[in-house]
């Protein structure tokens, strides 16, 4: 099957051209494929084998021009019944444009960004589709430095994928498809335990969780295998919830975005403090001992606090979004800190990040990412580190809280709108647009609205932050209304 795609193309500029409607069932939206995350949908709609197949094909094209030497492309995968079809197809693509695949198996996201980056890698792509539920999934590509694949790169991909001709600029010197050269797939799993390693590496020194009770939400997903074994292993007594690579479950009624399991059993079994991580482990969310979640607001406050009395924050500054709450950024400031706010989408804070210098960064989602250790968001990591802080400071978590802030309330709904062009292109709706304009008008200082489309689920998201609790929850009510009445009939989901 993968000759024969190859074959039944026709050159352009040097590249082979997909045919559309070529018998391989493939059928692309208008609007572009890559997404703030790279590509995510549902399984046998948007993502397919034959999709993965071409996908894999042209990242191989292109993965392979960018490089200075070749190498191999690391595929992991988180549990999802879909990530063994995605992940080999990707692996067959590859191999039709000559590329050796490193298939790693079950494995956290930032798994393969550290892999790419630390091996002779020219490339790293994860199946998953995060947070996100189990008849979803996704594809994330990385390059060679094990960063979110540029808008060129991206952009070059999917040219070649809807046949496009591509022009000097996105793919500057087009190679030749060669198709006697031909790659192999190798299977090595025992990778994961040279990211292990570097995880406790990155700690303090010495360290020791000992005489700690973590639990650990596992969401059926990613991190089943390592996050409990790296806790064991520096002393912390473990309690592991949905620990089973279970693909049917991952995420459901669990995970970091949906605590209460938790928070149950952190304060029923005594321990003191708990994480949970999402599907594919690139973020988590806390609880303290008494269940209070610990959101990354709270986690960016906390760590930057330990590195700025450390001297090793530059300018005292950390990068936020648009979802920080003002809370958290008042009293930053207040410390000497600064906050930079970005576009939601951990690709916009890791841009902001090189480009001012700072160390540290995040969203509130629990998506962290700390330049002194890696370059992407880092779940597990942050797990890690929050509780070192917690262990080394002779505090709990709840008394660290209480020394940090105390957030506005922030109301967050979703509403979900099925039409993509309608979805991406809310800022049109004049009714809605007023309705924004007098929330901010009659809150004045006291309050912000945010609105924006997800970039990753069929979602348009309405954040609504106030000093008073009544007057969030007035705005955040008026404001979906206006979305359902005009953008498309759906519930608000919480």
């Amino acid at each position: 099957m993968v000759a024969s795609v190859v074959n039944s193309r026709s050159a352009v500029s040097g590249l082979p051209n997909v045919v559309s409607g070529s018998g391989l069932g493939i059928s692309l939206p208008k609007s572009p494929l890559f997404g703030t995350d790279g590509i995510r949908g549902k399984v046998g709609e948007l993502l397919t084998a034959p999709l993965a197949l071409e996908l894999g094909f042209w990242a191989g094209q292109v993965l392979q021009n960018a490089a200075e030497i070749p190498g191999p492309v690391i595929i992991g995968q988180d549990s999802r019944l879909s990530s063994d079809m995605l992940a080999n197809a990707m692996a067959a693509g590859l191999n039709a444009a000559g590329v050796e695949v490193w298939q790693l198996g079950l494995c956290p996201t930032p798994c393969v960004a550290y892999l790419a980056r630390e091996t002779a890698a020219i490339g790293g792509i994860m199946i998953s589709a995060s947070h996100n539920p189990p008849e979803d999934n996704g594809i994330k590509f990385f390059d060679r430095r094990g960063l979110k694949l540029s808008q060129t790169l991206a952009q070059a991909i999917e040219a070649g994928l809807r046949g496009d001709r591509l022009s000097s600029h996105s793919l500057p010197s087009a190679p030749q498809t060669k198709t006697h050269q031909w790659g192999k797939t190798h299977t090595t799993q025992q990778q994961i335990q040279h990211y292990q390693q570097f995880l406790l590496n990155s700690l303090p020194q010495p360290i020791d969780f000992g005489g700690l009770k973590i639990v650990l939400d596992l969401a059926w997903g990613a991190s089943v295998n390592l996050a409990p074994e790296i806790f064991r292993s520096l002393g912390a007594e473990v309690i592991a919830l949905h620990d089973l690579a279970d693909g049917s479950q991952i995420n459901v009624n669990c995970g970091s975005t949906y605590l209460g399991r938790l928070q149950q059993v952190v304060k029923e079994s005594g321990a003191d403090l708990g994480f949970a991580f999402d599907g594919d482990a690139d973020r988590v969310m806390a609880v303290d001992a008494q269940g209070k979640p610990v959101d990354g607001d709270y986690i960016l406050f906390l760590w930057g606090k330990t590195l700025k009395e450390r001297q090793q924050l530059p300018n005292n500054l950390i990068v936020g979004t648009v979802m920080a709450n003002l809370a958290f950024e008042r009293a930053w400031e207040k410390m000497g800190g600064k906050l930079i706010r970005t576009a939601v989408g951990d690709q916009h804070v890791q841009a902001q990040m090189w480009e001012t210098g700072a160390m540290l960064g995040g969203e509130q989602s629990g998506h962290i990412i700390c330049h002194h250790h890696s370059y992407s968001g880092d779940g597990v990591q942050t797990a890690l580190h929050l509780t070192a802080l917690v262990k080394q400071s002779g505090l709990s978590l709840a008394e660290l809280l209480d020394e940090s802030f105390h957030p506005y309330p922030q109301i967050l709904r979703n509403v979900r709108i099925e039409d993509r062009d309608r979805r991406l292109n809310w800022q049109s709706c004049d009714p809605l647009q007023q309705a924004i304009a007098m929330a901010e008008t009659e809150m004045g200082e006291t309050g912000r609205v945010l609105v924006r489309a997800s970039g990753t689920e069929p979602l348009i998201r309405v954040m609504v932050e106030a000093a008073c609790a009544k007057t969030a929850e007035h705005w955040t009510s008026y404001l979906i209304s206006t979305v359902q009445c005009h953008l498309g009939s759906a519930m608000a989901l919480h």
